[in-house]
């Protein structure tokens, strides 16, 4: 299995493992990773997740080209298959934190683009190469990249198809931190247990609503985000928060 599941107390890894293919995605893969995203999600042991690639030249290279393109470019494959390694449609509302070291390239890229805070190394490479062979970057990239950072950035990263450095794509919003290599996954290791011992209720509403209420009008998305929050002020995470608050006040 090319997609590895570890378990370190409430937070999962998923690594992408084919180091020997720059960690590029079999059909099977995909299957796989979307696989792990849902037992990521049914999991309530789990409360977050660190998404990484297997050895130091790649966190993902996208899609294995000698597969995947035949099998769209026949028509007798509809790339929304694809759709559970993509996080499109998933409520998968625990955080995913992307340690990103080497190629992050084209499906990669996609992929990296459903989670919630990345880590590259000063040597990470991002690219969206579609337009030069002639298709686009249809797993989740086309909605996503102009919503997360501004239009202009965007447009440059979608439709020159060159190649980014990990600084670029810090200036750009794209990435959260970059670091050298060796502490890349250790940092994104760090950010997902520290995230793992706050409330698993208040962290998933929150990723919820950043998911679910941006397209709203702001009338419709107040009175969910109300819902939201009330579902929270009333949890048993609040009660056990807030009478802890109350015992420190009285020490």
């Amino acid at each position: 299995m090319a997609i590895d599941v570890e378990r370190d107390g409430a937070v999962a890894t998923i690594r992408i493992a084919r180091p020997d293919k720059l960690n590029a995605l079999s059909l099977a893969m995909y299957d796989d990773l979307g696989r792990a995203f849902a037992e990521a999600a049914a999991d309530d042991a789990i409360r977050s997740v660190v998404l990484a690639g297997a050895g130091e030249r790649a966190f993902c290279v996208g899609a294995d080209l000698t597969e995947s393109i035949p099998a769209l470019a026949s028509d007798r494959f509809d790339i929304s298959a694809w759709d559970p390694a993509h996080l499109k449609n998933v409520p998968l509302y625990k955080p995913v934190v992307c340690a990103i070291r080497g190629l992050c390239i084209g499906g990669g890229f996609e992929i990296m683009l459903a989670t919630d805070i990345r880590i590259a190394s000063t040597e990470a490479v991002f690219q969206l190469p579609e337009p030069i062979h002639g298709f686009v970057p249809a797993g989740g990239t086309l909605v996503r990249l102009i919503r997360q950072i501004g239009h202009a950035h965007a447009m440059e990263i979608l439709l020159t198809g060159q190649r980014f450095s990990s600084a670029d794509m810090l200036a750009r919003g794209v990435v959260n931190r970059v670091l050298p290599a060796v502490e890349v996954e250790p940092a994104a290791m760090e950010l997902a247990a520290r995230i793992a011992t706050l409330s698993p209720t208040a962290i998933q509403t929150i990723k919820q609503a950043v998911l679910t209420l941006q397209d709203l009008p702001f009338s419709e998305a107040f009175a969910a985000e109300a819902k939201l929050g009330q579902r929270t002020f009333t949890s048993e995470d609040a009660r056990r928060g807030l009478a802890a608050f109350a015992a420190r006040g009285k020490t």
